[in-house]
């Protein structure tokens, strides 16, 4: 029995010094490894509006008033035959740090009755648009411009009688909706 007990000892002795040497062993073995740094993050900033600076009539006839802010674009003109149009053009420009892109375009004012004598529309980018539009794709993207040139015109329809008996005054609307690029 003192025999067992001596080997008992002796085992548990090797079997320390074992799990000893390999808890030295693993750490010879263990490393970690770190990577430290510093990340700065500038203000974004959404800024998509027209650049006034770029604003010119393109007609002969010319607005008798016009404010030209950097989200509104406001005019007031006389057309007084048909064959006569008001047209100005603009850019459309991304001053801000945010990718854009234009969604649609709402043309607003006119009435089926006007539509006969009154032509109003859109050339944005290069394509002309006349009536509402949804699900365009046109990215402007972060300091990019786009130009925008907008015309109504008096328009000698196929009937005499569709042409105004007296003044009409219309007022017309485009609105562009841009949203962010993703």
């Amino acid at each position: 029995m003192r025999q067992e007990k001596g080997l008992q000892n002796i085992i548990i002795v090797v079997l320390s010094v074992a799990v000893l040497a390999m808890s030295v062993g693993f750490a010879v073995y263990a490393q970690q490894l770190n990577v430290n740094g510093t990340a700065t993050f500038s203000a974004a900033k959404w800024d998509v509006h027209f650049d006034t600076s770029t604003f010119s009539e393109t007609s002969v006839i010319k607005a008798s008033s016009k404010t030209v802010g950097n989200t509104a674009i406001t005019y007031s003109v006389t057309l007084p035959s048909p064959g006569d149009e008001y047209s100005f053009t603009v850019n459309a420009k991304n001053f801000g740090t945010i990718d854009a892109a234009l969604e649609g375009i709402t043309l607003s004012g006119l009435t089926a009755a006007q539509q006969k004598y009154i032509s109003y529309t859109v050339n944005y980018n290069g394509t002309d648009y006349d009536e509402t539009t949804d699900g365009l794709a046109e990215d402007l993207l972060v300091d990019d411009s786009h130009p925008m040139t907008v015309t109504v015109a008096y328009l000698l329809p196929d009937e005499a009688s569709d042409l105004p008996a007296t003044d009409v005054e219309v007022n017309l609307t485009v609105a562009l909706d841009y949203i962010t690029v993703d």
